[in-house]
């Protein structure tokens, strides 16, 4: 399969690039800075592009077999449109050339839950605290990211993890429709969770949680990483 990654060069796109790779597909790498990319390989295209650029984005969809964005950016207090502009761009080229497919990343944050594994401290305090405050504008604009595509007459699958943390491996990963009960999601079992959809239907126009189970940190782990600024 020819498969367009969006947000190539991020922490998740790299690991989808490079399952990708190994399993056989050409790649189109979509990176705003193609000269930092660190992968290479005969099957691998980077290309240089901003989602906000209808035309740059048109350009580099035409062809796929299926679109994957892991578009990402970090929190902030101003408001965002990577999301939504961006998907709204790459949904227009999609409608345009034909291309059907498409698997985006999103968060389990964008429809808050209580979470089984969660307890009291991440339910009741953290969830609350991190929607409403540092990752109020990222989740705002994945929802609208979320309702274009399920507005849409694409063959969509919204990707929903949890807290993400860096594994060596891929796992036995979970999937489940609209919500989980895990807290935490490894950034490779998500980019395979990814790449698994491209030639599945069995999660098309679906949302879905993927949760991790396997060597997964503890919340005061993940907290402490987080406070030190660590990915």
């Amino acid at each position: 399969m020819r498969l367009v990654v969006f947000g190539a060069n991020g922490a998740t796109g790299r690991l989808l690039v490079r399952l990708a790779l190994t399993a056989g597909h050409e790649v189109v790498a979509v990176t705003r800075h193609p000269a930092d990319f660190p992968l290479a390989g005969g099957r691998l295209v980077v290309e240089g592009a901003d989602v906000h650029d209808s035309d740059a984005v048109a350009r580099v969809v035409r062809g796929a077999d299926a679109v994957l964005s892991s578009l990402g950016v970090p929190f902030g207090r101003k408001p965002i449109t990577v999301y939504s502009a961006g998907m709204a761009n790459i949904a227009g080229a999609m409608s345009r050339y034909g291309v059907r497919r498409v698997i985006a990343v999103s968060s389990s944050a964008t429809e808050p839950s209580h979470h089984a594994d969660g307890g009291f401290l991440l339910n009741r305090v953290i969830q609350p605290l991190v929607t409403a405050t540092i990752g109020k504008t990222t989740y705002v604009d994945m929802r609208r990211m979320e309702q274009l595509l399920q507005g849409s007459d694409l063959d969509w699958t919204i990707m929903r993890p949890s807290g993400l943390f860096e594994a060596a491996r891929v796992s036995a990963y979970h999937l489940r429709e609209d919500r989980a009960d895990g807290i935490f999601t490894s950034r490779i079992d998500l980019a395979a969770s990814i790449l698994a959809q491209a030639a599945s239907t069995e999660w098309v126009r679906k949302n879905v949680a993927v949760t991790t189970s396997e060597g997964v940190p503890t919340l005061f782990q993940m907290m402490r990483r987080e406070a030190a600024g660590r990915p």
